[in-house]
């Protein structure tokens, strides 16, 4: 048995649990392989300047963008509050939209604290926001790393109980390569192996120190994802993207059998360009992923797969162009 299905193995046993009562519509998740979403921290200068609102999203992805996979981030959320989440989850199923991944990115968390009262309010607040991720329906969730090196042992101990509180509520822990990470190509593979069970790699193609860094840590995280961040920096008017080769970051996922969901991170200001360039890495990620065989194939979701809250309507009623 290899990693991704011992991790599907214990997802599922976790459903089956006493603990399932917890959500008890918990059932095994469809697979996003070959998928291109988006993530919502692009839209964090639109959100800002009010001129754009999330709940919106879900109908611009049908409509305008012919995509269905929405990857959250609570910093781009009104509220936890449930009333808020019903809503935002609610608009996802009529646009035939699925939730997958909340980034916990509350600032000033410290979930590696060596000072146990730091430590135990951060863990807190993101059981809080793991609660709100099961109310969404997600299937993942990501706290945010720090930018100091902590001790391995603490943040795994950590990651354990988080693991542990998600795992009935259908949700499983992901680590990102951002903050101390980002020098390091070891160091999320070291993060999800430290973890153990219930945690998978979430790959920022973008989050690295230099070009040195990035392709071998992309190379190293990529064989233990379920899900990334398909980040790209400034683009010209061409598609030009002179920070590093985005077809060179999707072919290192590719070859290490990374299938999807490919999300797109890209914030422009100008939400008319936005939604251009958003369109035009649609087409190359779709392009490419044509290139190595048409056929729609099981990716790493399904090999992965992580049990949680799932609705045929998000499974069946979606429009790809």
């Amino acid at each position: 048995m290899n990693r991704r299905e011992f991790l599907q193995a214990t997802a599922f046993a976790a459903c089956v649990s006493p603990l399932a009562a917890l959500a008890a519509d918990v059932k095994p998740r469809a697979s996003l392989a070959r998928e291109v979403g988006i993530t919502t921290g692009s839209f964090m200068p639109n959100i800002r300047a009010g001129k754009f609102r999330l709940l919106d999203l879900p109908h611009i992805m049908r409509d305008e963008l012919g995509m269905r996979v929405i990857d959250l981030m609570t910093a781009t959320l009104e509220s936890l509050e449930p009333d808020y989440l019903e809503r935002l989850r609610a608009e996802a199923e009529r646009a035939g939209c699925v939730l997958t991944n909340l980034k916990m990115n509350q600032p000033g968390l410290e979930m590696a604290s060596p000072v146990a009262d730091t430590r135990r309010k951060a863990l807190d607040e993101y059981k809080r926001t793991i609660d709100a991720a099961a109310r969404l329906g997600v299937r993942w969730v990501r706290p945010l790393p720090g930018n100091q090196k902590p001790d391995l042992a603490i943040l795994a101990a950590s990651y354990r109980e988080l693991i542990d509180y998600g795992a009935p509520r259908g949700i499983t822990l992901l680590v990102e390569n951002f903050g101390w990470m980002q020098s390091d190509p070891e160091a999320l593979p070291a993060v999800v192996k430290a973890a153990g069970q219930g945690c998978a790699a979430q790959p920022d193609t973008g989050n690295w120190a230099n070009n040195e860094v990035r392709y071998p840590g992309l190379a190293k995280a990529f064989p233990l994802a379920v899900t990334c961040d398909f980040k790209a920096k400034k683009m010209g008017p061409d598609g030009a993207h002179a920070d590093y080769d985005l077809k060179r970051c999707f072919d290192i996922g590719w070859n290490a059998g990374f299938r999807g969901p490919w999300c797109i991170e890209h914030p422009n200001p100008d939400l008319k360009e936005l939604w251009h360039e958003m369109r035009w890495l649609r087409d190359r990620l779709q392009e490419w992923m044509a290139g190595r065989g048409g056929k729609r194939v099981e990716g790493s979701e399904s090999r992965l797969q992580a049990a949680g809250r799932g609705h045929e309507s998000t499974q069946k009623n979606f429009l790809r162009f």
